[in-house]
């Protein structure tokens, strides 16, 4: 099973981060959000992923299960698509 990461923050730790996920076979890293789009854009161009500013629709959209997006747990997305119905 791959599991699927966005990656929030894309200066020096953020470019490790990619990297480290990029090495896992197991592992895509399919978006990456930061508040300089340009930062966000270079690790999109070079890991072939795609840049979100809207980390947590993107995450409702697609129906991620695993990890942190747009500063809310699996859980938290739950409760928040429940709460919308």
């Amino acid at each position: 099973m791959t599991i699927r990461f966005g990656l929030l923050g894309a200066g020096r730790i953020g470019k490790v981060h990619a990297k480290a996920i990029s090495a896992d076979a197991n592992a895509a890293l399919v978006a990456v959000a930061d508040a300089f789009p340009a930062a966000a854009q270079g690790i999109a161009d070079q890991y072939g992923c795609e840049v979100r500013s809207e980390c947590l629709d993107y995450a409702l959209a697609n129906d991620e299960r695993f990890g942190i997006w747009g500063g809310l747990s699996e859980r938290e997305r739950r409760k928040l698509r429940r709460d919308a119905v």
